[in-house]
């Protein structure tokens, strides 16, 4: 692990268990260099992650103060900041779908082939309900490398978009409960719940996250939210709303399903921090799309659920048949296992970074 990275981790884990406590002053850069043994550059890094993900402020010629400050619940009187419209520009929410940020086709071509060649009828036979074993493997070890996430590959399922996906939710958990979804979100999550007959509870959006009084004055039993640049608001939620919304899930006995749409495109020195790795309780599904990381044409999603629900999904859903072709998951295990995936992601951070 970077040496920066270490920094973080430990003075986040200070700031969540109170030893930096609400508004107090964080050590100073040059302080924190002579106690962990780096440069001041390397602290300045791990601050400046620190203040991405919402965990300190920076004061001018006043140093770095914890801003990260987590309530038992809500109480009313609501001072959150309402979301207003960003001003666009030129990189802004639709830059995913542009040509240039798709993986090469030679990189893709290449690996189509390569899969035929080595595994040949191997792929005609049928995958498991949840998905072929070589992609929900290959999965499992580039979240727990790249993401944080750690899962056993047999509770990760495979399908042909966010949106099959999200329909098997509504198979395992009912028609009759709410679906709590931001206001305003993408629109195809409110479509398809209303196509299979969902109530749907629409919370306003704050400037950092669902509005705390809305959340918790919804009756809703299922929360979904996209934490890393809402669409269309391009509001992310900060590490205190991140914790806000686990405490929902686990005073209200609540699911919260993690949507988390083009967040590995994150122009940070790191990884975005999931509600899934957060999650202590098994409330937490996660949900990511290839499609957006990828190229358009890649119409594969997977998502992670805990362990205590994986009983329940192959219950209400493991009947089905994959729907995602078999050639198309052993190309995604290949890019993955080989690399080209992280790569690929990699450089289209770093471009991003140059763009500013």
């Amino acid at each position: 692990m970077t040496r920066y990275i270490e920094i973080y981790e430990d003075v986040k884990k200070k700031i969540i268990e109170g030893v930096y406590e609400y508004n107090s002053k964080l050590p100073s850069k040059r302080v924190s260099a002579d106690n962990y043994g780096v440069s001041v550059i390397t602290v300045e890094h791990a601050y400046e992650l620190l203040m991405e993900e919402g965990y300190v402020v920076a004061r001018e010629k006043s140093g770095y103060f914890v801003s990260y400050k987590e309530s038992d619940y809500f109480t009313g009187g609501s001072s959150e900041k309402m979301y207003s419209p960003p001003v666009r520009t030129g990189h802004d929410l639709h830059s995913l779908s542009r040509e240039s940020e798709e993986i090469s086709f030679n990189t893709y071509a290449k690996t189509v082939r390569r899969v035929l060649t080595e595994y040949g009828e191997e792929i005609k036979e049928k995958p498991d309900s949840f998905g072929c074993e070589c992609l929900r493997l290959a999965i499992a070890n580039y979240l727990l490398k790249n993401r944080g996430i750690k899962t056993d590959y047999r509770r990760i399922i495979i399908g042909s978009g966010a949106e099959y996906l999200y329909g098997l939710i509504v198979r395992t958990f009912g028609r009759d409960i709410i679906y709590a979804i931001e206001d305003p979100s993408y629109r195809k999550i409110a479509l398809v719940y209303e196509a299979e007959g969902i109530k749907t509870d629409k919370l306003p959006l704050g400037s950092n996250g669902i509005d705390s009084e809305a959340l918790w004055n919804t009756g809703a039993r299922i929360l979904h939210v996209t934490p890393y640049r809402s669409f269309p608001t391009g509001v992310t939620a900060s590490a205190a709303k991140k914790a806000e919304y686990i405490k929902w899930s686990v005073k209200k006995d609540g699911i919260i399903i993690e949507d988390d749409f083009e967040s590995e495109f994150s122009s940070s020195r790191k990884p975005e921090e999931t509600l899934f790795s957060r999650d202590k309780d098994g409330r937490v599904i996660y949900v990511n799309t290839f499609s957006k990381t990828i190229g358009s044409f890649m119409r594969t999603a997977y998502m992670v659920i805990p362990e205590n629900l994986e009983h329940l999904f192959r219950e209400k859903t493991g009947f089905a048949s994959c729907t995602v072709p078999a050639l198309e998951q052993y190309v995604l295990a290949e890019l993955l296992d080989r690399g080209d995936f992280v790569r690929h992601i990699n450089k289209v951070r770093r471009k991003r970074r140059s763009e500013g």
